[in-house]
């Protein structure tokens, strides 16, 4: 019997069809992360997410939720959140109005999705703004990494006073390098010392405030030649036992370039899968392969599940532990009881 239901799916539209529905009960499936071809108005969103709570209760829906750039839903009274980049802009004329802003961008965020039945959002970006990297770019609070650490702290007690977990990505940081993992292998050469000394010091000051990390899908030759979310080294000696990270780790979607090229082979969906999860993720991501008929979605299901009555992968009751952990553990407002809510009226006066 599986113990363990790790991989976070998607369905190809705003409603469930059979075949969501067969894929949502797999004992495999433990989230599933929507996209803005899910939107068509807040009512359907509602609609949806509680029919996806019927076929599965202990699913986590999720969705990429950042502001800016990457903001899923974006009408229909959902508020448009700045870039984080904003937040550090601020920070350089007021740092106490900043953390306060923060804050209350992280208490809209959760608030707004949580009424509609979301239960958790991939955010905060703790990638460092070195200036180089074009897809992360303004998603950065800041250069500085104590800058970046306090603004990311302050986002995260908002999204906690709305009953939201929260996932620091891409660590160990992906600011540095140049190349976009969704359609390349991005490459840091920088050493172990200089990463730990800058880029990933984020994740070490936030280490019993973080529920989840999504590590990017870039190599940092100089400490492993394979990329951080699929890494031992990265993951379980560094992260967990250096840092001292306790949350889930998610990996990023295993459909982009950076994901699929290890060792010089490329990987089926299901191997890259049993990869990561062997080197110490939780939950891995499969995005946007529901689209044609989902027969993507199906083999990972079915090749994940041979691979761990081969041995090649070992379901772990830990991992399920922090993935049933990211649930909201408190009932969202509704809608209607948001909008008299007055601590998201203030959060909204409070926005940069």
């Amino acid at each position: 019997m599986i113990s363990h239901a790790p991989v976070v799916l998607d369905i190809a539209g705003p409603t469930l069809s059979r075949d969501d529905r067969r894929r949502l009960k797999h004992p495999l499936t433990g989230g599933l992360i929507l996209f803005a071809r899910h939107w068509v108005d807040r009512r359907a969103l509602v609609e949806l997410t509680a029919a996806i709570k019927r076929e599965r209760p202990d699913i986590l829906i999720c969705v990429d939720h950042e502001g800016g750039r990457v903001q899923r839903f974006r009408s229909d009274g959902f508020t448009h959140l700045p870039p984080m980049g904003r937040l550090g802009e601020l920070w350089m004329k007021d740092p106490m109005a900043a953390t306060d802003a923060a804050t209350a961008c992280g208490y809209v965020l959760g608030a707004e999705l949580r009424a509609c039945g979301v239960d958790f959002s991939f955010t905060p970006v703790l990638d460092l703004d070195h200036g180089r990297s074009q897809v992360i770019g303004d998603r950065a609070f800041h250069r500085d990494p104590r800058v970046a650490t306090l603004l990311a702290k302050s986002l995260m007690h908002g999204l906690l006073q709305a009953g939201m977990g929260n996932c620091g990505k891409h660590y160990p940081g992906h600011g540095y390098a140049k190349a976009d993992s969704h359609v390349a292998v991005p490459v840091d050469s920088r050493s172990l010392k200089a990463i730990l000394a800058d880029d990933a010091r984020p994740y070490e000051w936030l280490s019993t405030s973080l529920t989840g990390v999504m590590p990017a899908h870039v190599v940092y030759p100089k400490v492993d030649h394979r990329p951080a979310g699929f890494s031992p080294r990265w993951l379980q000696d560094i992260l967990r036992g250096q840092l001292g990270f306790t949350g889930a780790i998610f990996s990023d979607d295993l459909s982009m370039e950076g994901a699929r090229h290890l060792d010089g082979a490329s990987l089926g969906y299901a191997e890259a899968a049993a990869l990561a999860l062997q080197a110490g993720c939780d939950l891995v991501l499969l995005c946007n392969q529901s689209l044609d008929r989902g027969e993507a979605v199906d083999a990972l299901l079915e090749g994940l599940q041979q691979q761990a009555e081969a041995g090649r992968w070992q379901p772990d009751p830990d991992s399920e532990r922090r993935r049933l952990a990211l649930l909201p553990q408190t009932p969202p407002l509704t809608w209607d009881e948001l909008m008299h809510d007055p601590v998201y009226q203030r959060a909204l006066e409070r926005l940069p």
